[in-house]
């Protein structure tokens, strides 16, 4: 019993589609809102993506709480003063003293939407 090797074009066929697939599936995974240490998307802050690290997501996309179920929010980070009325996934930002508008997230970290 012989063996028959495939035509070379056959294999250089494969070879291209296989480098075709994983190389799309590196681009989707690059391209997602939260993607990476954010942990993925908890909800959705109006239009912007609430990351399960609490912060604001720097997508272009827009979120819109009907693809998520309903929108994930953090409990506002109590005891710290001005904490609680930016804290992200309320809603509200606060603006810094040279114009930079953030929220900021469970630890306490600052977050910038995209404008």
């Amino acid at each position: 019993m012989t063996h028959l090797a495939p035509p070379p074009s056959t294999l250089r066929l494969l070879g291209a589609g296989l480098v075709l697939m994983l190389a799309g599936a590196n681009a989707m995974a690059a391209n997602q809102p939260c993607s990476g240490r954010k942990g993925g998307i908890a909800g959705c802050d109006g239009d912007l993506f609430l990351c399960n690290d609490g912060s604001i997501s720097a997508s272009k996309q827009r979120c819109s709480a009907s693809r998520f179920g309903n929108s994930a929010r953090p409990a506002p980070l109590g005891g710290q003063g001005r904490a609680d009325s930016c804290a992200c996934g309320t809603g509200a930002f606060c603006t810094g003293p040279r114009g930079g508008v953030y929220c900021l997230t469970p630890a306490g970290k600052k977050s910038y939407p995209r404008h």
